[in-house]
């Protein structure tokens, strides 16, 4: 992802707007790289030092969660259920299993739309350059095999979960972050710290307002041309997430590939460009943008209205923007893309 702006959050930009008022309480930033991204912590304490030692907390309890379920860390539980897959069922901490759980919640919802077994996905789609052509159906047909939530086994009763078909593995590549963000708000706040921002690497949570007494600012990054904004809004206590697919994709006889594929097809997700939510929790926005992503406009939008607690602003491949009817915040009403893409 594009790390030109400062606090650079998946088309998510923390914006600066009016001077900080000191009001006993100081703004302490920094980046730091987790799960394999560049995380930013925002802390507003009532001094320095005190600011630095909460961002190292914060730290810590997202390494725990990387520890938990990193799938590409050998040591990490969903490791373990991935080695054991069409072997045997594995006892998992009563933490990774529910998030499992909510995570097959969006698969059922979207009808596969959402999946966290596309960490088996054969990667014959590449955006680093190297792809000459497109792949052949029967490819991408081989390349969701092992692709399919209706084969991951829960059993609540002992926290543990069976993947059915040899091959088969899960990744929280796209809730884990918001989680991990959910979860080092949560212990700020439980110690009593009113105030700061958790964004892993795009899926943002923020609580309490600067020190200055006015909300965050959050400036959605218009995809079309990454140096303006689409929209900023103000936030107290929400999360906001971005899944976008306009920096990674390929052309092929002038039409576009981005790197969003959807899990059950094994073909780029087309018609959206880039869809915003905004909520309470990382985790769950991550999963609403990530699925309409695929689901597209007018399913997207559907769903999304079923869950009112959630908001969500899309721009279609064509530059044509969608709100949901509850989006709070002026965007313009369509875009063009500029010479830069």
């Amino acid at each position: 992802m594009s790390r030109k702006l400062l606090l650079t959050c998946c088309s998510i930009i923390l914006v600066q707007l009016g001077n900080i008022s000191s009001f006993a309480q100081v703004q302490r930033q920094r980046p730091v790289t987790l799960m394999g991204s560049r995380f930013d912590i925002t802390i507003v304490a009532a001094d320095s030092a005190k600011a630095e030692k909460h961002i190292d907390e914060v730290i810590s309890e997202m390494s725990r969660i990387e520890d938990l379920i990193s799938d590409w860390k050998e040591s990490s539980q969903i490791s373990e259920v991935n080695r054991n897959a069409g072997i045997k069922s594995v006892k998992v901490d009563r933490e990774v299993f529910e998030l499992t759980k909510r995570a097959l919640y969006f698969s059922k919802i979207t009808d596969g739309a959402f999946d966290i077994s596309y960490a088996a996905m054969d990667r014959i789609w590449k955006f680093d350059g190297s792809m000459k052509q497109m792949p052949t159906p029967d490819e991408i047909k081989k390349s969701v095999a092992k692709v399919g939530y209706q084969n991951i086994e829960l059993d609540s009763l002992n926290s543990t979960i069976f993947l059915k078909l040899s091959g088969m593995k899960i990744g929280f590549g796209s809730t884990g972050k918001g989680y991990a963000a959910d979860k080092g708000r949560e212990l700020m706040e439980n110690k009593g710290i009113k105030a700061g921002i958790v964004n892993a690497s795009g899926d943002m949570t923020t609580w309490g307002v600067k020190p200055n007494g006015k909300a965050w600012n959050v400036g959605i990054t218009n995809p079309f041309d990454e140096e303006k904004y689409l929209a900023i809004i103000s936030l107290k206590r929400e999360a906001v997430t971005t899944s976008g697919s306009y920096e990674k994709y390929v052309e092929f006889n002038g039409k576009r590939y981005a790197h969003i594929i959807n899990p059950v097809t094994g073909y780029p997700a087309t018609g959206l460009i880039s869809v915003t939510v905004i909520g309470p929790s990382a985790e769950q926005a991550n999963g609403f943008s990530t699925s309409i992503m695929v689901l597209g406009k007018d399913k997207g939008l559907a769903l999304i209205q079923k869950h009112p607690a959630y908001r969500c602003v899309m721009v279609t491949d064509d530059g044509e923007i969608v709100k949901s009817a509850n989006f709070r915040g002026k965007v313009k009403r369509s875009l063009k893309w500029t010479g830069n893409h």
